[in-house]
């Protein structure tokens, strides 16, 4: 029942936040800090916005999302300071199992979703259950990143793997 009222709270300050005058900047803003777990400094997303509980998704510092981010938090997400994602970004903690027996029982699993600060992520991405994308990286823009994306680096390509590192 706790779940469903959770779900259901998401779903009301996603239309809410969905639905406001553009110009209304600190109104969306109080909203997006209402529906998330926990917001750092200059929160800013562009609508529309879609969220499975919110509550479980935190953001640091000067956050920027632009248009159709998506985020099935059954389970935690983090992402860290100075983050930029492109349009249409999904963040997925949720899976479902591959074998049809466990899979038609409804036994999903959640497993955390982690974004280091200062990670740009490109328009169309989907980032998988259990995966961390460590500090000041880039992935590519229509990639899904399966797997853990290392510090520092450029990654793209489909599954998402890294392309080559940078320096400074």
């Amino acid at each position: 029942k706790n779940e469903e009222a959770r779900s259901r709270k998401s779903k009301q300050l996603c239309f809410r936040y969905n639905q406001p005058d553009p110009r209304d900047g600190e109104g969306r803003e109080r909203l997006g800090r209402e529906l998330l777990g926990g917001t750092g400094e200059r929160l800013w997303l562009e609508a529309p916005i879609h969220f499975a509980d919110g509550c479980h998704t935190t953001v640091g510092d000067h956050f920027y999302s632009n248009f159709n981010l998506t985020v099935v938090d059954d389970g935690r997400v983090s992402i860290g300071n100075s983050v930029m994602f492109g349009p249409n970004v999904t963040i997925s903690t949720t899976g479902h199992p591959v074998h049809p027996y466990y899979r038609m029982r409804g036994s999903p699993f959640s497993l955390p979703a982690v974004i280091e600060a200062g990670v740009w992520i490109g328009a169309n991405v989907v980032v998988m259950p259990g995966v961390t994308i460590c500090k000041n990286s880039v992935i590519g823009a229509r990639r899904v990143v399966t797997r853990d994306i290392p510090v520092n680096v450029v990654a793209f390509g489909t599954p998402c793997r890294v392309l080559f590192p940078f320096t400074d």
